[in-house]
């Protein structure tokens, strides 16, 4: 299994025959949650963590993690690219604003990539505007259920746009117009409409197009945790406003709850751990627009703490099989 650029996408180095998963979902500015957890399993294995992942699959802030992850980036400088940029991003007063920083983000980080970059497999989950489907930037002929004589890596769409298209919460942030290698253009908007949790896609992946058996995959599923919501205290455009971000927070909350239903009910006999927590303290009310960098900084720890209820079985997951001579 290879990419056009020859190289192995799924290669851990590992000699057991698994295929190790691993799946980030969107959430906006509460990915900096997911860094924590991810920084304490980074330093269980004491390597980088597209060293022990055959594929990545990420949403929204998710994709952001999972496509720096894939490109050989540590837990450690991922941090600071969120601590530079999610603040600004999320400060901005209107969508164009935002998609402006969203966008100089993209370009700044992954414009210089291409996909023989990538060091594992990777997925990001986008959705499309007017079909109302998915569309996913995928690394491998490997991953696909069909058509694969027209295959282009990422469908020939720059990283950088289709990292920023997975990203574009509409209405807060504007639709985000891709070409692909093969002309079309195509609008999108964030992939949390239709997977904010990308598990079921990963694992469609894995044994749809890779033949791999469920008792084979090791799954490791990650989210932003849940928090209470922010009280409104002022009865003008702001009051709305946070309406309406409690609105596309619970819509994206239910659709990750639901494909994780799914993905219990159908692929029971796939190894998961599923890492988000549930906080209710009132000072932790936040929202996927935060930009408190003090909260945000909280989040991270908070992540890092609900690792340790689940470091066994991760570490079983990741550290159990023999490393290639």
């Amino acid at each position: 299994m290879s990419d056009d650029s020859g190289r192995e996408p799924g290669n851990t180095g590992l000699s057991d025959g698994k295929c190790r998963i691993l799946a980030l979902d969107g959430g906006g500015a509460k990915g900096f949650y997911t860094l924590g957890v991810l920084k304490q399993i980074e330093l269980m294995l004491g390597c980088p963590l597209h060293e022990r992942f055959d594929y990545v699959y990420g949403t929204s802030t998710g994709a952001i993690i999972a496509t720096l992850v894939a490109l050989g980036y540590s837990i450690d400088a991922i941090h600071e690219l969120y601590k530079k940029h999610v603040p600004t991003i999320m400060s901005c007063r209107n969508p164009k604003d935002k998609t402006a920083a969203l966008a100089r983000l993209s370009q700044e980080v992954f414009g210089k990539h291409k996909a023989s970059d990538f060091k594992t497999g990777i997925g990001v989950v986008a959705t499309r505007w007017l079909m109302e489907q998915p569309m996913i930037f995928k690394g491998s002929k490997d991953q696909l259920h069909g058509r694969t004589a027209s295959f282009l890596p990422f469908h020939g769409v720059p990283i950088a746009d289709a990292v920023q298209a997975s990203c574009s919460a509409y209405p807060f942030f504007e639709k985000k117009v891709v070409v692909t290698g093969h002309g079309d253009h195509v609008e999108l908007i964030d992939g949390g409409y239709c997977a904010n949790n990308p598990s079921l896609y990963a694992i469609a992946d894995a044994v749809g197009a890779l033949g791999m058996k469920q008792e084979d995959i090791r799954l490791v599923s990650i989210g932003v945790g849940v928090y209470p919501e922010k009280k409104p205290d002022l009865k003008t455009r702001l009051f709305k406003m946070l309406l309406s971000v409690q609105l596309l927070q619970k819509t994206l909350e239910i659709n990750t709850q639901s494909m994780d239903q799914l993905r219990r009910v159908l692929f029971k006999g796939i190894p998961t751990v599923r890492i988000n927590e549930t906080f209710n303290s009132p000072e932790l009310a936040t929202d996927l627009l935060e930009h408190n960098l003090t909260k945000l900084n909280s989040l991270r720890q908070y992540g890092g703490k609900s690792f340790a209820g689940h470091e066994e079985q991760v570490r079983e997951f990741l550290m159990c099989a023999v490393p290639l001579a």
